[in-house]
């Protein structure tokens, strides 16, 4: 499978009360991961026509991080889309080598013209695709 890899620091503003980063941030990281991954396989003419929303997350939070901190975002499609959805896998992992989050989340296609769902067809998924 694709996967795609990028590194994040945490910044000051990305810390809560708690001093670590917000779970709100947690939710930003995945979505702009994911973007990013979209972004650095689709041809042009793919990014042009649609548009991806998501419609779940599902995430598990398992350790913390501080500012400073940095973490390595990771994220890949294990299987191939059902109608016009797919869900996402990510994990962030810190430095000391343990996921500090987890998460599935499902996204589903739109058409940048008509703002309609449309079924994910198997040239838009491969390469996304194991």
């Amino acid at each position: 499978m694709t996967r795609f890899i990028r590194e994040i620091t945490a910044t000051a503003a990305d810390i809560d009360e708690l001093g670590h980063v917000n779970n709100a941030v947690w939710v930003r990281w995945i979505q702009e991961l994911a973007t990013a991954h979209w972004e650095s396989i689709a041809p042009p003419e793919h990014r042009d026509a649609y548009v991806w929303v998501v419609t779940r997350h599902e995430i598990d939070y398992r350790g913390n991080v501080a500012a400073g901190e940095t973490v390595t975002g990771e994220t890949w499609v294990p299987s191939p889309p059902k109608g016009a959805r797919f869900d996402r896998h990510v994990q962030f992992v810190g430095a000391d080598g343990r996921v500090k989050v987890e998460a599935v989340t499902t996204w589903a296609l739109i058409d940048r013209a008509s703002g309609r769902l449309l079924r994910v067809r198997p040239e838009i998924a491969a390469p996304f695709l194991p």
